[in-house]
């Protein structure tokens, strides 16, 4: 019986691997070893060399351990200290491509990175923090820059919608245009599309218009003379 490692014809997809890496595959069919002519059931591991299926024994790997990716300290160590090592990947039906599924090394290899990664477990937890605290509070800053900024072209506009508009703009990873190149150096085109956002949504019946199945230019064309008379009223008046 001729075995590929995919569900697709033989030799259809390729997989990418570092130069040093052997591949190995997670198989999705029942195959079976072209040497020693073992029964490879679906969820095994194998190796081809060249177009012949090889059990791990007989590819000589049968004394490698898998370590599933997710791990990512720990998967960089034992990769490190495993003098061999083979990459572990399986067809993915529904995208059509091989994704790698993790390693496959020395047990000594694994047992040591084990031991490196809960020597320094609590150092790398208080790394993670700050990390996540530094993206917080930059986040902070930048609403507070942006809102800020916002007073300074549009004194009418209330303190809290503010705050509201810096924030719904400045989200992050949201794509809105507090994140723009424009926005990023508080350009007054951008500040002057955030606030019209939030009036066209607070102020107008746009939302409704919305709702009820009108074009979206069209919806904004009706209520861009309500949004205009709320920004210039901000742009000239003091709360």
């Amino acid at each position: 019986m001729k075995a590929t490692p995919d569900t697709g014809p033989a030799g259809s997809h390729q997989v990418r691997a570092e130069r040093r890496d052997i591949v190995v595959f997670w198989i999705v069919r029942d195959s079976a070893c072209a040497d020693c002519g073992s029964e490879l059931e679906k969820g095994r591991f194998l190796r081809m060399e060249g177009e012949r299926p090889l059990c791990l024994a007989c590819a000589d790997l049968d004394h490698l351990v898998f370590l599933a990716r997710g791990h990512t300290a720990l998967t960089r160590r034992a990769s490190k200290h495993s003098r061999l090592r083979a990459v572990v990947v399986r067809f993915s039906r529904s995208r059509k491509r091989y994704e790698r599924q993790g390693l496959l090394v020395e047990e000594a290899a694994l047992e040591q990175a084990e031991r490196e990664c809960r020597a320094d477990a609590a150092a790398r937890e208080r790394a993670r923090e700050r990390a996540v605290k530094r993206r917080e509070d930059l986040d902070e800053r930048y609403v507070s820059e942006f809102a800020a900024r916002l007073g300074d072209s549009f004194p009418g506009c209330p303190g809290p919608e503010r705050r509201a508009i810096a924030e719904h703009a400045c989200r992050k990873y949201s794509g809105r245009i507090g994140r723009s190149a424009a926005a990023s150096r508080f350009d007054p085109d951008a500040i002057g599309l955030a606030i019209r956002a939030h009036v066209r949504h607070r102020y107008t019946p746009y939302d409704d218009l919305l709702a009820h199945g009108l074009d979206r230019g069209d919806a904004r064309a009706s209520v861009r003379g309500a949004v205009e008379e709320v920004v210039e009223r901000w742009r000239t008046t003091s709360p």
